[in-house]
Order: C-alpha cells, then sequence, then structure tokens
C-alpha cells in the first residue's frame, strides 16, 4: 500500500522538475528567487552576529552601571572596616521578565571578600565583557576597579557582577526575528515582482509565438522586429533570414521539379514513339534502327535520372555529413580508366597528370561523382583527334583537380551561368543535360573548396577545383 501511494508522488515530483527544466519562466523565478534567498541566507547570518554583539553591548552596559552602583555603596567605617550595603538597585535592573540570576563579588585589593560570591570568577579584563560559566550556568560578566576613601595601599576595590544569559538572548531573538520579517518579506515581494516583471517581459514572445502559429503555411513574408524587445530582435532576424532560406529554397524547389519534368518530358515521349514506331516496322532494318535509336533515348534518360539522383543527394542536409579520408589522385585513375573505353571510341587522348597521393576529406562518393561529371563533360564536348588531360596536385595546404580539354570552351559571359540547373550554352552541339556542372558546384561547395573557369592556352576549356588537404600525405 506504501509503494502503490509513493509511486504517484515521485512522478508528480519528476514532472514538476521537467516543467521546471524546460520553462523559461520558471527557470528564471527559480535564479532570481535563489540568488536572492542566498543573499538573505549570509545577511541573515550577518544580521545574527549584528543582534549578538548588540545584545552583548546592552548587557555589558548593565552590567558596568550595576556594578558602578555596587561600587559607590562601598564604604570605610571609623574603625577602618570595608562595608557594604548592597543597593536594590543594583539588581532590580536586571529584572526585565526574563527570569535572570544575578551574582556580584566584592573584595579588597588585598583580596578578602566584602560581600557576594566568593566562588564567583572575575573576566580577565576589566571593564569588558566576558562569557563565563558560573556553577554550571554561563553568564556574562564584567568586573570594575574602583578608588574607596581610607583604604590603605592602593585604595581601590574589585567588584564583579555577572548575569544569565536570559535577557541577552531574548534581545538577540528579538532583533534577529525583526531583520528576518523583513528580509521574508522582500523574498517574497522580489518573488511577486519577478513573476509579474516576467509576464510583462515574455508577453512580445508570446505574441510572436501566437503570430507564427497563426501564419498559413503558404505565408513566409518577414516579421516586424519591433514586436519584441530589443534583445529578443536578433531572434526575429533569425527567423526571418531562416525564412527568406526557405522561400529560397521552396523557389528552387519548385524550379528544379519543374525543369526536371521538362526534361524528362521531351526523352520519355521519344522513347513511346520510338517504341510505337518499332513495334509496327515490319522490314527488320527499320525495326533494328528504331529499336537503336531507342536504346539510345533509354541510356540518356538513365543518365539524366541518375544525374537528378546524384545532385539530390548532393544538396545541402540532405545526406549526414561524411569525413572520409579520400586520394583524390586514385579516384581521377579510377575514373578515367572506366571512361577509357569511350575515349578510345571516339579518338580522344585521355591522360592523368600526378606522381604521388593528394588526400583530401569529405564524401567519397559525391567526390567521385564530381570527378566523374567533370571527366564526362570533357568527353562529351571535346570532337575525335582531342584530348583530355586530368592534372592532380597539391598545392600548400589545398588540392588542385584540372581537367582541360580541346573542345569548344565556354564563353567567358557565359561562365557564370553553366553551374545553373538545366542550363546549355547556345551553339554546342554535344549532348547533355545541362547537370554535370551544378553537380560539381554542390559538391565542391559541400566540401569547402572552390571551382573556376578559365581557356586553355592552346584553345578549350579548364576546370579548375581546389579542396582543403586533409588526411596524411
Amino acid at each position: 500500500m506504501f509503494e502503490i501511494g509513493k509511486k504517484p508522488l515521485a512522478g508528480r515530483l519528476l514532472g514538476s522538475i521537467r516543467r521546471i527544466r524546460h520553462s523559461l519562466r520558471a527557470q528564471l523565478v527559480a535564479s532570481v528567487v535563489l540568488t536572492l534567498a542566498v543573499a538573505i541566507c549570509v545577511n541573515l547570518y550577518l544580521s545574527f552576529r549584528s543582534a549578538t554583539a548588540a545584545a552583548q553591548l546592552v548587557s555589558d552596559h548593565t552590567l558596568l552601571a550595576s556594578a558602578r552602583v555596587i561600587a559607590e555603596a562601598v564604604r570605610v567605617d571609623e574603625s577602618g572596616t570595608v562595608e557594604v550595603d548592597i543597593p536594590p538597585a543594583a539588581l532590580e535592573m536586571f529584572d526585565t521578565g526574563f527570569g535572570d540570576e544575578v551574582f556580584y563579588r566584592v573584595i579588597t585589593p588585598w583580596g578578602n571578600l566584602i560581600s557576594g560570591y566568593a566562588d564567583l570568577s572575575s573576566p580577565r579584563v576589566p571593564l569588558k565583557g566576558e562569557d563565563l560559566t558560573f556553577r554550571d550556568q554561563g553568564v556574562r560578566a564584567i568586573a570594575l576597579e574602583h578608588p574607596v576613601v581610607g583604604l590603605g595601599g592602593d585604595g581601590t576595590i574589585s567588584v564583579t557582577v555577572a548575569v544569565t544569559h536570559g535577557s541577552q538572548y531574548a534581545i538577540r531573538r528579538q532583533l534577529w526575528l525583526s531583520d528576518f520579517n523583513k528580509q521574508l518579506v522582500l523574498l517574497l515581494l522580489a518573488g511577486v515582482v519577478t513573476i509579474v516583471g516576467l509576464q510583462r517581459g515574455l508577453s512580445p514572445v508570446l505574441r510572436l509565438r501566437d503570430a507564427v502559429r497563426q501564419r498559413s503555411r503558404d505565408r513566409l513574408d518577414p516579421f516586424p522586429p519591433a514586436m519584441v524587445q530589443t534583445e529578443l530582435q536578433p531572434l526575429v532576424h533569425a527567423l526571418n533570414d531562416h525564412m527568406v532560406r526557405v522561400q529560397n529554397q521552396m523557389a528552387a524547389q519548385r524550379r528544379f521539379v519543374a525543369n526536371a519534368a521538362h526534361q524528362l518530358r521531351t526523352p520519355l515521349t521519344l522513347i513511346s514513339t520510338q517504341a510505337a514506331v518499332a513495334a509496327r516496322e515490319a522490314d527488320s532494318l527499320r525495326r533494328d534502327e528504331a529499336l537503336q535509336a531507342l536504346q539510345k533515348s533509354t541510356r540518356q534518360v538513365t543518365r539524366l535520372a541518375g544525374q537528378l539522383l546524384t545532385l539530390s543527394r548532393a544538396e545541402p542536409g540532405s545526406r549526414r555529413p561524411r569525413a572520409d579520408t579520400v586520394d583524390l589522385a586514385a579516384v581521377a585513375r579510377s575514373v578515367l580508366e572506366n571512361a577509357a573505353e569511350e575515349a578510345l571510341r571516339r579518338n580522344i587522348d585521355l591522360g592523368l597528370d600526378n606522381d604521388d597521393p593528394v588526400r583530401v576529406t569529405g564524401d567519397a562518393t559525391m567526390l567521385g561523382e564530381m570527378v566523374v561529371n567533370l571527366v564526362d563533360n570533357a568527353l562529351r564536348y571535346t570532337p575525335p583527334g582531342g584530348s583530355v588531360t586530368v592534372t592532380v596536385r597539391s598545392s600548400r595546404k589545398t588540392a588542385v583537380l584540372i581537367v582541360e580539354d580541346t573542345g569548344p570552351g565556354i564563353p567567358e559571359a557565359e561562365r557564370k551561368h553553366v553551374f545553373e540547373r538545366f542550363y546549355r550554352v547556345m551553339g554546342i552541339q554535344a549532348e547533355g543535360s545541362g547537370l554535370g556542372l551544378a553537380i560539381v558546384r554542390e559538391v565542391v561547395d559541400g566540401a569547402g573548396g572552390s571551382v573556376e573557369l578559365s581557356d586553355r592556352p592552346d584553345g578549350g576549356l579548364l576546370v579548375a577545383v581546389t579542396l582543403p588537404l586533409g588526411g596524411t600525405a
């Protein structure tokens, strides 16, 4: 029965702790109140010491006054005997209603007891109060040296007065409780003011939250920064910047989908037509020609689909970041080996200029796709009898991949556009989808590098990719 009742309570406590940990208002209130509580605890400790000192001071003044009254009552009679009648006022001044007991001792300069308690000890320093123990009770005592006319020698007597701590502790308690009540009221007032201030301070944030919630999915216009406090305006600016990036990404996706649909529609229509022609054709020679054209169109669509998939994988955020150590020279060598058959078929001189490994850090698959597209573009636009040369080298802290061809090149005015998706240079007859350099740009940007286009000294295009060196060369 006990365990059954205990678990819900523990669950509620854990739930409350979680809510506090995830609530900005609760965290701010808790931090302010806890800070005040610590400050108040320190203040109360100091207040306790101050109250103790004040109570001791009052007690010491009362003890000293009582000792003076007793000392002034000491006299020497005609026979030279020292005697004293303790004035009632000397003891009644301690009657404060706390049941204190008063002890005193009056002795001559030579140590004879005149009156009081012989076993009462004197403080070590005259005129200064000291806490002592007398007959198993804690007392506050003070000693006074007082001259008496008629005494021989130095003519002074010693008066010691002690009183129990009841009145002293009562004064200390009253002073400390007074401070405690004030500090408690201050803590409660600070908590209330903090809660009210937070409620007012967080209201712009809540308005921003409501404004975000009420927005429809297609509304991405910016929020006015003035709707929140100055300290929170960077948050609104960041939110607006994010919405601008989302808008740009959505627009790019819409353009990409529209262009992809347009690019796929033509070859798919052509494939359908070619398949229909091949199916109707009775002549075997013409049917073979139609089937060959159908295979060619199918390869083009397959390549286009592969490039679209590669481009989507190269976009930021589409893949988990990888930090493979890649030998760029080995990647280039593998790509050229796969492209050697196509180069031989078209009588293109395909070569690699590299002697040592050049290691970079990045996504091995995407870096391979980058080299594939660069070499494929170079072969596609280089006429028969031309050459394509790939150079891989390291320079200081960077790796450089250069792909040169003897094709028509790219006019300088077109170079800033060729990295756009589906963009093709006018007047060039070579087949292509317009995605190769767009893929290269995405991969290079993802690897933290750069890509530049320029003319070869002997004509043709030179593509230079620069990437940060990684791994161990």
